[in-house]
């Protein structure tokens, strides 16, 4: 039999366990300070709202198991929220961020502070605000590392780069949701449109490398409304990493990344020494209905530590993917599997509860014949006076519908579509409410999205806030239940929070409802969040204090003023 002293031993190493990850968890706190600042990125002088006068905004470094304490102080002319993209926000629902879901937006001259723990993620992620249009400069990255007593699941790189991309207008940004959406004058590597752009000759950005070292890049997507393709001239990358969630090591040549997706890659400087373009290009995945500006590629450099101009060949340039490669698209958003058995993972749940099939894309208001976003056939219509997370917790009735339904009202050729009946024609005419979703407490829910043909036809990238879902399937046309069952993976899916569904196809996700509160589940085109392609999901409390929303903390903002975008006529011409 064990002697005492053996018990005695294990229960300090416990104790000594115990207190080492309650020292490494720490609070992390900043303070953002809304302004609008005068920025020059190409050649007119532009006023825009930042955080702490910096595009993009502060980058936040925490590790897993960190409080993250942000004070935002908004001295801007507009409201704001901050949403903390990816973040699951277990038993902070009210910190998500979301305009008008979960709280009343922070008024000019009114602050608010978000705090919250970061439990069970580690990688890159994006914060950004969350009020049309004004992410377009209000972003910026939160990077959770391991606690110090952990590792990455990969060879410790050399060092850490992020890259964070952008899109940049001439114009006020409060402007940009007049329809059609004005289109964009730039895109921006952390800030620098770079040398093919006027009065950017010398504003790119340069990453300079050893050879023979490993590079961890920490990439996101903050584009408003693009797809981007990216590429570095003759190297190769490894992507170890999606939306914060560790993946099987992909070797690929070339990245595509939604907006609001992020890539943590490592790069080995293992070329000659030399200097090397990196691109990043737009990838349209939709009709060719507008056109686009005469420049659609922003480049960076990366120089090798003892390459000169003058001894150096000119810097190599990448053979980039054409702007409408759906093949080059696809394979790279679907060959990523998750890293089986790594920090953080979950086997996919096997039983489902809850099985919906939504459509996606667009319709048309009938009164206005405006065109609107479509979930479902329902156009989704933002509280206007009462959050919905609010009006949920205190049974406000009269604020949101508990009907959004598990199936469109018509089945259809939805990748193909032609209105043949007045009843399929029916769904040309989404009706607006505010209609939501209730799911039990820890139900499984399997999510078909379908994207239709209705309008036009794109890739929209799908955000779920509080949660990680698992990708169990991509595929073109009709979704077919008996054929594309049987392709699904439900061995090491990709787990994102953020998935580009393929123009005129579908994806299959899979998550459980294990986290209380309001969240949304919206394309991540900002200019389609005022077409109202959104809806959201109610989560039940769970049988315990610790598994039910709490009640809102004291000083979360209230509504008095709903931010208006102006009705300025302006000169959209270029």
């Amino acid at each position: 039999m064990p002697h005492l002293d053996h018990y005695l031993a294990i229960q300090a190493f416990v104790i000594v366990l115990l207190f080492s990850s309650i020292a490494s968890a720490a609070i992390v706190e900043h303070v953002f300070h809304v302004t609008n600042v005068l920025v020059k990125p190409l050649c007119k002088e532009q006023m825009i709202p930042t955080v702490n006068g910096s595009l993009p905004g502060p980058t936040i470094n925490v590790r897993e198991g960190d409080t993250l304490v942000v004070h935002v102080i908004n001295n801007s002319t507009y409201n704001i929220t901050i949403h903390w993209h990816g973040v699951f926000q277990l038993k902070s629902s009210w910190m998500d961020g979301a305009n008008m879901i979960t709280q009343c937006p922070i008024e000019p001259s009114y602050n608010f502070t978000y705090r919250f723990d970061i439990i069970g993620q580690e990688g890159t992620l994006l914060w950004h605000a969350h009020v049309v249009n004004l992410r377009a400069t209000l972003h910026g990255a939160l990077i959770i590392r391991p606690r110090s007593t952990h590792l990455y699941p990969f060879p410790k790189p050399y060092k850490e780069v992020l890259l964070i991309f952008e899109q940049w207008w001439n114009m006020d940004v409060g402007l940009l949701s007049i329809q059609p959406a004005p289109i964009s004058d730039a895109y921006l590597i952390n800030g620098l449109a770079g040398d093919l752009y006027p009065c950017s000759k010398n504003r790119m950005y340069k990453l300079k490398v050893v050879q023979g070292k490993t590079y961890l890049l920490r990439i996101m997507n903050a584009a408003l409304n693009k797809h981007l393709f990216f590429k570095i001239a003759n190297h190769n990358v490894t992507v170890v990493a999606v939306d914060a969630v560790y993946t099987t090591p992909y070797v690929s040549d070339v990245m595509m990344l939604t907006p609001g997706q992020s890539v943590d890659a490592l790069l080995t400087a293992d070329q000659a020494i030399g200097m090397y373009y990196m691109y990043i290009k737009s990838y349209n995945s939709a009709d060719q209905v507008s056109p686009f500006p005469p420049n659609t590629t922003t480049r960076g450099l990366i120089v090798y530590e003892g390459a000169t101009s003058s001894s150096s060949s000119p810097a190599a340039i990448p053979l980039m993917p054409e702007m409408n490669d759906q093949t080059t698209a696809h394979r790279f958003s679907s060959n990523i599997t998750s890293l089986v058995g790594g920090p953080h993972w979950t086997p996919v749940p096997r039983h489902v509860d809850e099985t919906m099939f939504v459509t996606v894309g667009f319709g048309f208001d009938k009164p206005s014949g405006e065109v609107d976003g479509s979930l479902n056939n329902y156009t989704f219509v933002l509280p206007k006076t009462v959050p919905l997370q609010e009006a949920y917790f205190y049974n406000i009735t009269g604020v949101y519908t508990d009907d959004f339904p598990n199936q469109p009202p018509l089945r259809f050729d939805y990748a193909n579509f032609e209105p043949r009946t007045d009843y399929e024609n029916m769904m040309m005419y989404p009706e607006r409410k505010t209609s939501v979703k209730t799911l039990g407490f820890n139900t499984t829910v399997e999510i078909v999205v379908q994207n239709t043909k209705i309008v036009t036809k794109e890739s929209h990238p799908m955000h779920l806030h509080g949660f990680n879902f698992y990708v169990l399937g991509y595929g073109f046309g009709n979704y077919d239940p008996t054929r594309d069952a049987r392709t699904l993976n439900l061995v090491n899916p990709q787990m994102r929070n953020t998935v580009a569904v393929p123009s005129l196809g579908w994806v299959v996700l899979r998550f459980i409802a294990n986290n209380p509160g309001v969240w949304m589940f919206h394309c991540h085109m900002d200019a389609h969040l005022p077409f109202g392609m959104i809806t959201a999901f109610i989560v039940l409390n769970g049988p315990t204090p610790e598994t039910s929303l709490q009640p809102p903390p004291s000083n979360l903002p209230q509504c008095s003023r709903i931010y208006q975008p102006p009705t300025t006529n302006v000169d959209l011409s270029y």
